[in-house]
C-alpha cells in the first residue's frame, strides 16, 4: 500500500530516503531502488533520482539512465485510476484497437497520458497475459475480459465521475 502524499519537497526527500534504507534484499541496486521508490510513490519525481544517486554513492547521470531505460517508470504523477487496454496479438485481433478509439475519446484523450482531470491515466499495454479473455483491459490492475464497446466505454465513464 503506497504511503499518503508528502506534504512538502523536504518531507518526499525524508519518505525516499527511508524507502532506500528500508530495502531488504541483500543486494541494494540502483534498479532496486527506483523500483522501491515507484512501488511507493507510483512515479519517480526528481527527487528520487537525486536521493538514489546519493544512496548509491552514484551520480544523477547513471541513476537517470536506468530509470529512462525502462519503459515501467514513470516520471509524473500518475492519475486516481488506472485504465489499461491490452495491445497484445490477441487483444488486437479480437478488437482491441476499435475499444482503445473509443476509451479515447470517452476520456477525452488522444494517447496514453492522464485526462486532463488527472482522474484517469491511460495505458497501452503490449500484452496483460489473459489472451483466451480477449480482448483484455485492466482497471487499476484489476483484469476483466471479453470486453465489448459498449462495456469499456462504461467503465471509462465511471472512472471519470
Amino acid at each position: 500500500m503506497a504511503s499518503e502524499a508528502p506534504e512538502s519537497a523536504d518531507d518526499l526527500r525524508v519518505q525516499i530516503q527511508a524507502l532506500l534504507k528500508g530495502q531488504s534484499q541483500p543486494t541494494v541496486t540502483v534498479l532496486s531502488s527506483l523500483l522501491a521508490i515507484q512501488d511507493d510513490l507510483h512515479y519517480l519525481p526528481n527527487e528520487a533520482i537525486e536521493e538514489t544517486a546519493s544512496f548509491s554513492n552514484t551520480t544523477i547521470n547513471e541513476v537517470w539512465s536506468v530509470a529512462s531505460f525502462y519503459t515501467n517508470f514513470r516520471f509524473t504523477p500518475p492519475g486516481d485510476h488506472t485504465y489499461e487496454v491490452c495491445w497484445g496479438p490477441s487483444c488486437h485481433v479480437k478488437g482491441a484497437q476499435q475499444i482503445l478509439k473509443c476509451v479515447q475519446e470517452e476520456l477525452g484523450i488522444d494517447r496514453e497520458g492522464e485526462t486532463e482531470d488527472g482522474k484517469v491515466t491511460l495505458k497501452y499495454g503490449t500484452c496483460l497475459g489473459a489472451c483466451a479473455q480477449a480482448p483484455v483491459i485492466a482497471i487499476d490492475h484489476h483484469h476483466k475480459g471479453r470486453i465489448t464497446m459498449e462495456i469499456a466505454v462504461r467503465l471509462a465513464r465511471e472512472l471519470k465521475s
